[in-house]
């Protein structure tokens, strides 16, 4: 039995401190995470926590040049603690799920915001919004051997130099543990899992050859230019 066409490379992302590879399987999104974030959206300030995804080839391990996406004239940044999980399974307690997380990254959930709001008015599905590809660059993973688990501390991105997002972890609505307990019970969650867990206020829009510098406690820092 052979293939019809060689198979895909398998997406990894780096291991900070080792030449490890981190082999992603699904990529989750949490919307809405950050009370702030959500009344700049005009939701409320804590719902249920809701999820999203991204194809995993949609990853840009590393950041560097990243081509500003076709079909938008809105393309905006949303800086975001992402979780690398190294166990799973379904309906995790939130007292345990912390020990399934191998270790945590910054990213950039990047949304074609003009997209994502005309699928909404029209109650159509905003997949298109999101899951582009590349719209998903991502530091390297810091093992939480090394970073422990970030629970506070500074979050933030900047456009050419100028700070446009600036939050503290602690300000999410829903927490490390919370979100993994939650939606594990809609999946079953495995090792290679990531989730992105929302972005504090002050999303706005980029262009191209625009740089963006994001970074987050404990998790380094994430470099894009938009090409």
């Amino acid at each position: 039995m052979s293939y019809v066409f060689p198979p895909a490379p398998r997406v990894s992302v780096p291991v900070v401190g080792s030449d490890d590879l981190f082999p992603v399987r699904r990529v989750y999104c949490v919307g809405r995470n950050y009370a702030d974030h959500a009344a700049e959206m005009g939701a409320d300030s804590r719902e249920p926590p809701f999820f999203f995804s991204k194809p995993a080839d949609a990853l840009v391990p590393g950041g560097g040049e990243v081509s500003y996406p076709p079909a938008t004239d809105n393309l905006q940044h949303e800086v975001e603690l992402v979780i690398a999980l190294g166990r799973g399974g379904a309906n995790v307690l939130p007292e345990q799920a912390l020990a399934w997380v191998y270790g945590y990254a910054v990213g950039l959930d990047l949304t074609r915001r003009d997209l994502q709001q005309r699928a909404k008015d029209k109650g159509h599905p905003w997949d298109m919004g999101k899951g582009f590809d590349q719209s998903a660059p991502i530091g390297a993973i810091h093992p939480v051997a090394v970073a422990g688990h970030p629970a506070r501390g500074p979050i933030w991105l900047k456009v050419n130099g100028e700070l446009r997002q600036n939050g503290d972890l602690d300000q999410m609505s829903w927490k490390v543990a919370e979100v993994i307990a939650k939606l594990s019970t809609y999946v079953a969650l495995a090792p290679g899992d990531l989730i992105f867990t929302g972005t504090p206020a002050g999303v706005s829009t980029v262009t191209r050859g625009d740089v963006l510098e994001a970074g987050a406690v404990g998790v380094g820092e994430l470099t894009v230019r938009l090409v």
